[in-house]
């Protein structure tokens, strides 16, 4: 089974990839691993969209099942094809930004909020982040942009929309499943 799992950023997608991962037993695959090249902060220096998406194709096509979790909707020249199920989460913005905030002192501790320089960068990652709903032309990864590129989708799509728990909607994606 091939499952994409995707939604804005802080919507719970890398929460629910590992944990429908955990019960289904197929591999868990973050798009940021390709997107981003490993670095000290991370999420700071884009990989080159070929060598992206050719590491990407490699991944998914060595494996018979998966889970693949992040917005790839706009990677120019992927080719990954015949998903299985598509799940597309959306949080209301309050919730997913405050999320954000939290996952970001989590991940880099005070220093995002002293240091002028990470200040900057997470204010601006925040405002990006917001952007999703707004749509102001911040950032290319919006909610019309979502829902747009599910409508070219030929596959079963479940929408889970809302601040539902993790178990509510891991039940409502392995009904889909089952059913499959």
């Amino acid at each position: 089974m091939k499952i994409h799992i995707f939604g804005a950023s802080g919507s719970g997608v890398t929460t629910h990839g590992r944990a429908l991962s955990a019960i289904c037993g197929y591999p868990y695959i973050d798009s940021d691993d390709f997107f981003w090249v490993p670095s000290e902060p991370p999420f700071t220096h884009k990989r080159e969209i070929t060598e992206r998406n050719t590491l990407l194709e490699n991944e998914v096509n060595s494996l018979n099942n998966w889970i693949l979790g992040g917005s790839i909707v706009n990677w120019t020249g992927l080719k990954i094809e015949n998903f299985d199920l598509v799940v597309f989460l959306y949080v209301p913005p309050d919730v997913r930004i405050e999320r954000l905030r939290k996952r970001e002192i989590e991940r880099y501790g005070e220093v995002i909020l002293r240091d002028p320089i990470r200040r900057k960068v997470h204010e601006e990652f925040i405002a990006w982040a917001a952007d999703y709903d707004a749509a102001t032309g911040i950032a290319g990864r919006t909610l019309h942009a979502h829902e747009s590129w599910l409508r070219t989708l030929d596959c079963p799509i479940v929408e889970i929309r809302g601040d539902t728990s993790v178990e509510e909607r891991i039940a409502r994606i392995l009904r889909l499943i089952d059913a499959q």
